[in-house]
């Protein structure tokens, strides 16, 4: 009887010891499973715009405020808690548009509003003159993205003032600022007289060139086509028609020839032959008349 009982409470001291292991092994797996939630969910203070701001506008506390931001997705160049009261002590205004709740990056503001903080390394950044019609309207605006056409005269001695081409000098240019507007949260369309376009240091050659040359036109495109556009040169003569009026001419005046036509040979005037001298007679036979001579008596 006792040996059936020591066999019992030993089969309950294992089954015990069995269960604490499975138990103790559970519960350890809910806490790392735990502590890898927390720390995927670990957060931090980034400094974010309280308010729309846009360009020129200083940062100041009535415009930025610190927010929780997931440790594993702060942006690059973005303010932590300890960096705020530097940002703001710095006098720093923004030189690109920052809507509210955007975080604050290191390549969103400057310490002077100038457009040339807005342009990266090895670009440039030019205007050239534009009016309702080769701005698109108006509708041409900073951000959007263009083509840059160029209208002049057909070089040779053989073309006439008529004979003109367009020639695309840059294509997939960005506009920087228009007149001097330079947000890009302003879109409504105004008739503008320049734009300042970004280009690269060669392209800006190409367009202060073109400038002196010709007229130049800007033709808005998608943002999101990278492609390159047509770049042979489309002449006046591939505008269909084909016909040319004359100059008037007075009365008794030749017609002037033509427009691609030969110039027609003015008709020879047939000379009659000599009429003999001395006496003679004209003798008709049918309808051909002709003069026969007669020599005179004595001679």
């Amino acid at each position: 009887m006792e040996r059936r009982n020591l066999i019992v409470i030993g089969a309950a001291i294992l089954f015990g010891l069995v269960a604490v292991y499975f138990a103790n092994t559970w519960f350890s797996g809910v806490e790392q499973q735990k502590a890898q939630v927390t720390e995927e969910r670990a957060l931090t203070r980034i400094a974010v715009a309280d308010q729309d701001l846009a360009f020129g506008t200083a940062l100041s506390s009535a415009n930025v405020r610190l927010v929780s931001w997931p440790v594993d997705s702060v942006p690059q160049g973005a303010y932590r808690d300890g960096e705020a009261q530097r940002l703001l002590s710095e006098g720093n205004v923004a030189i690109r548009p920052i809507a509210r709740g955007e975080p604050i990056l290191l390549s969103r503001i400057s310490k002077r509003a100038v457009l040339s903080a807005n342009i990266p390394t090895d670009m440039r950044a030019v205007t050239v003159p534009i009016d309702a019609v080769s701005g698109v309207a108006g509708f041409v605006t900073p951000g959007d993205v263009v083509d840059v056409l160029l209208t002049r005269q057909i070089p040779g001695d053989g073309a006439s003032n008529d004979d003109k081409m367009t020639t695309v000098v840059l294509d997939n240019v960005q506009v920087l600022a228009v007149d001097l507007r330079a947000s890009e949260q302003n879109t409504d369309p105004t008739e503008s007289k320049t734009a300042t376009l970004m280009v690269h240091p060669e392209g800006a050659q190409r367009i202060a060139l073109a400038t002196q040359i010709g007229r130049l036109s800007l033709a808005l495109r998608n943002v999101e086509d990278p492609g390159m556009g047509a770049r042979r040169a489309v002449t006046s003569r591939e505008l269909g028609g084909g016909l040319f009026i004359p100059a008037k001419r007075s009365a008794g005046s030749p017609a002037p020839p033509m427009r691609g036509d030969a110039v027609a040979a003015p008709p020879k005037q047939v000379m009659a032959p000599p009429r003999p001298s001395g006496p003679g007679m004209t003798v008709v036979r049918g309808t051909e008349t002709s003069f026969v001579g007669v020599q005179r008596y004595g001679y």
